[in-house]
C-alpha cells in the first residue's frame, strides 16, 4: 500500500495559493474589499448609522446630499444612508438565504449525483430539467401568494435554482472520480463519504464558488425586485427594493433618490461578477495542466513534483538555443515520391531539444510527426528524402550526412520507441536473446557481461521477475511487457536522445500510465532526452516540458505546457484543446470542423484557413512563417489575440 500513498497525497488542495492568486488581481481585490466593508457597515447599522432610519422630518423632505445627511433625505425626510445600511442588512441577508439553501441543496445532490450514478444519476437530473423549465419568478409569485414573510420566498428561490449548480458539480464529480487516486483512496479502504468528503469536495468547490456568486448576484437582484413589488417587507421596515418603489414615485420631484440605492445594488451586483470572474481564471489556470496529468497519469504525478525538485536542464517553458540544444532542427522538409513525381509531406519544420528534455508532438494523424521524428533516424519510405533544412545533433549534422554515420548513431545516441512493440521485437527470438545483441553490437561487451546487462535492463524497466521474462519469446509477453522490452531494447545503447513514437496507443490506460511514469523515472535517472510523438494532450501534459504543434505538415506552435493549454496561441491548438476528452462536459464532445488539407493540396495561405473561426482576408494571401509570441514561444498565425474572444496583445 505504500505505493498508493504518494498518489492520494498529490492532489490535497493548497488553500493559500488560490487566496494568494487572488489578492494580485486589483479588480477582485477591489471588489472583496467593497463587499466585505458592504456587509460589516450593514452589520452594524445601528451603531454606524447617523439616524433612526424610520425617522420622519416633514421639514426636510426630498433633500439632496448635504452635510446632515450625506445622502439626502427621501419623500417622508427620512436618512437615506441610514435607510441603505439597515435596508442592506435585509436584502443581504434574504440573499444569504437564497444562496445558502442553493448550496445545501445542489453541492450534496450533484455530488451523490456524480460519484454514484445509476438511477439516483437520472432521477437528480430529470428533476432539475424539469426545475429548470419552470419561469423562476412565477414560482416566486405563488409562493408569496400562498405564504406570509420573505423566507418562503428565498428558501424557493434557493430550489427552483439549484439545477444550475447541481449540473456543474455533477459534471466536476463525474470527472474526478475516475481519477487514479480516487480509485487509490477506494482501494485502501475509505468510505464513500470519506471519498466525497476529502477527495471530490476540494476540486468541486472552485466551480462551485463561481456558481454561487453568480446566484448570489441574482438573487440581490431578485430581492430587489420583489422589494419594489412590496413583497419582501412590511413598511416603514427599508430595503433596497423597496427604497427603489419609493424612489420611483417621486422621480419627477426629485431624481437624486433613485440614485444612492440603485448604485448599491448595481455596485454590489458587479463586484459579486468580478469576485466570481477571478475565481473562475484562477481556477483554470491552476486546474488546466494539473487535472490533466492526474487524469492521464495519476501517480505520475509525483513524478513531475520530484522533477520540479530536483531541477532539470530545461525547465518548463524555456526554449533552448540552437547552440544549447542536443537537437536542433530547422526549417527540415521532407518529400516521398508519388505518380507525378515527389509529394512534399513536412513543410519547413524547426524545433529544438535540450539536454534532458521531453518535447511532444501533437498533432492529426497525417500532419507529419511520425515521419519527421523517423527522419532523424533516416528511417524514411522508400523513395523518401530530406528535401531541405538541417538537423544538428549533439554538434553532428544529420542531414546529408553518410549512411553509415547515421546507423553509428542509431541505438547508440538516438533510441527509438514504436508505436507496436510486437513490431519492434522479433518472434523467432527470446527476449534475452534480442537484448544481449543489442548490448554486444552497440557496447562491445562479452557474452556473460552482456547476459548481466540484459537482466538489468529487464530489471531496470520494471519487469518482475528478469531471468523468466528473458527466457520468454515475444508472443509470451503482454502488451505492457513487450513495450517494457522494447524500452529497455532502446536503453541499451545508453542513447543522449530518445524517440518515442506513440508507444502507449496500443496499451490500456493503467498500463499506459506505468509506461510513462516508467519513462519519467528513466529520463531523470539518465538525463537522456525524449522527442514523444502522440496524439493524447493528458501525456503531454503529464510527461512533457514543451509541445510542438503540427498541422498539415507544418510546425504551427511551440511552447511550454503549462503556458499552452493556459494560453494557445494558434487556432489549430484551441481547437485540439477543445476537442480533447478529458476536458468535455455534458452534451457531445467538440471538433473542429472540416478536415486536413492532403499533402499537395495545401492552401497558399495559413493552412488552417478553412477551418478556422478567427480567419480574416490577409491569412489567406500568403503563406505564415514562424512569429514570436509571448514567454519564449512561437506560434504560425497572425492573430494570435483574437483566440479565445482575447483582446489582449500576445505577440509581445
Amino acid at each position: 500500500m505504500s505505493a498508493v500513498a504518494p498518489v492520494v497525497g498529490v492532489h490535497r488542495v493548497s488553500w493559500t495559493a488560490p487566496v494568494r492568486e487572488l489578492l494580485r488581481r486589483p479588480l477582485a481585490c477591489g471588489a472583496l474589499v467593497y463587499l466585505v466593508c458592504l456587509v460589516a457597515a450593514c452589520s452594524a447599522a445601528p451603531l454606524v448609522a447617523p439616524a433612526n432610519p424610520n425617522y420622519e422630518n416633514l421639514l426636510d423632505v426630498s433633500s439632496g446630499p448635504s452635510l446632515a445627511h450625506l445622502l439626502g433625505t427621501d419623500d417622508l425626510g427620512r436618512d437615506v444612508l441610514s435607510r441603505i445600511l439597515f435596508g442592506g442588512r435585509i436584502t443581504l441577508l434574504d440573499a444569504a438565504e437564497a444562496v445558502i439553501v442553493f448550496v445545501v441543496v445542489g453541492v450534496p445532490l450533484g455530488l451523490v449525483a456524480g460519484y454514484l450514478g445509476g438511477r439516483l444519476d437520472r432521477l437528480v437530473m430529470s428533476v432539475t430539467d424539469i426545475v429548470l423549465s419552470i419561469p423562476v419568478i412565477i414560482v416566486l409569485l405563488v409562493v408569496a401568494a400562498v405564504f406570509q414573510g420573505d423566507l418562503p420566498l428565498m428558501v424557493s428561490l434557493g430550489i427552483v435554482a439549484s439545477p444550475s449548480i447541481i449540473r456543474v458539480v455533477r459534471a466536476t464529480t463525474l470527472s474526478v472520480r475516475t481519477e487514479l487516486y480516487v480509485k487509490a483512496a477506494e482501494v485502501i479502504g475509505l468510505s464513500r463519504l470519506q471519498v466525497l468528503r476529502r477527495h471530490i469536495l476540494p476540486q468541486v468547490l472552485a466551480p462551485a464558488l463561481v456558481q454561487v456568486s453568480v446566484f448570489a448576484a441574482a438573487a440581490i437582484v431578485l430581492e430587489a425586485v420583489l422589494g419594489y413589488l412590496g413583497l419582501d417587507v412590511a413598511p416603514p421596515a427599508p430595503s433596497w427594493g423597496s427604497m427603489i418603489a419609493e424612489a420611483a414615485t417621486v422621480i419627477d420631484q426629485q431624481p437624486w433618490l433613485m440614485i444612492p440605492s440603485g448604485c448599491v445594488i448595481a455596485l454590489t451586483v458587479i463586484a459579486l461578477g468580478l469576485v466570481g470572474d477571478a475565481v473562475r481564471d484562477i481556477n483554470i489556470n491552476r486546474r488546466s495542466p494539473t487535472v490533466l496529468r492526474a487524469r492521464s497519469i495519476g501517480s505520475g504525478s509525483s513524478q513531475n513534483g520530484a522533477r520540479a525538485a530536483e531541477g532539470t536542464p530545461n525547465p518548463e517553458g524555456s526554449v533552448p538555443s540552437g547552440a544549447e540544444a542536443l537537437l536542433s532542427v530547422r526549417d527540415l522538409s521532407i518529400v516521398l515520391p508519388n505518380a507525378g513525381g515527389e509529394l512534399l509531406i513536412v513543410d519547413a519544420a524547426s524545433f529544438d531539444i535540450g539536454r534532458g528534455e521531453s518535447l511532444g508532438i501533437v498533432g492529426e494523424s497525417g500532419c507529419g510527426k511520425t515521419i519527421t521524428a523517423r527522419a532523424l533516424l533516416g528511417l524514411l519510405p522508400p523513395g523518401g528524402r530530406i528535401a531541405g533544412g538541417s538537423a544538428m545533433f549533439d554538434g553532428e549534422q544529420l542531414v546529408g550526412a553518410r549512411k553509415q554515420s547515421r546507423v553509428q548513431l542509431r541505438g547508440k545516441a538516438i533510441g527509438l520507441i514504436s508505436q507496436e512493440p510486437m513490431a519492434a521485437l522479433d518472434p523467432a527470438f527470446t527476449v534475452g536473446y534480442q537484448l544481449r545483441e543489442v548490448i554486444r553490437a552497440n557496447r562491445k561487451l562479452g557474452r556473460r557481461a552482456a547476459r548481466t546487462e540484459s537482466l538489468d535492463l529487464l530489471e531496470q524497466v520494471r519487469l518482475p521477475n528478469p531471468v523468466l521474462v528473458a527466457g520468454r519469446y515475444p508472443h509470451q509477453l503482454s502488451g505492457g511487457m513487450a513495450q517494457r522490452a522494447c524500452i529497455a531494447l532502446a536503453l541499451a545503447g545508453r542513447p543522449k536522445l530518445l524517440i518515442a513514437d506513440e508507444p502507449t496507443t496500443a496499451l490500456d490506460v493503467t498500463v499506459q500510465a506505468e509506461i510513462l511514469d516508467l519513462l519519467t523515472s528513466l529520463r531523470h535517472d539518465t538525463g537522456m532526452a525524449i522527442l514523444f510523438v502522440t496524439h493524447d494532450w493528458g501525456v503531454v501534459a503529464d510527461f512533457c516540458e514543451r509541445t510542438a504543434v503540427m498541422y498539415a505538415g507544418q510546425v504551427v506552435e511551440i511552447g511550454g505546457v503549462d503556458e499552452m493549454f493556459r494560453l494557445p496561441l494558434h487556432p489549430y491548438t484551441e481547437g485540439l484543446l477543445a476537442a480533447n476528452p478529458h476536458f468535455a462536459g455534458e452534451g457531445p464532445l467538440p471538433s473542429i470542423p472540416g478536415t486536413v488539407p492532403p499533402p499537395g493540396a495545401w492552401p497558399s495561405g495559413c493552412r488552417f484557413a478553412p477551418r478556422c473561426p478567427y480567419v480574416t482576408v490577409d491569412c489567406k494571401i500568403s503563406a505564415i512563417a514562424l512569429r514570436p509570441g509571448t514567454e519564449g514561444r512561437v506560434t504560425r498565425c497572425l492573430h494570435p489575440e483574437r483566440i479565445g474572444g482575447r483582446t489582449t496583445d500576445v505577440s509581445s
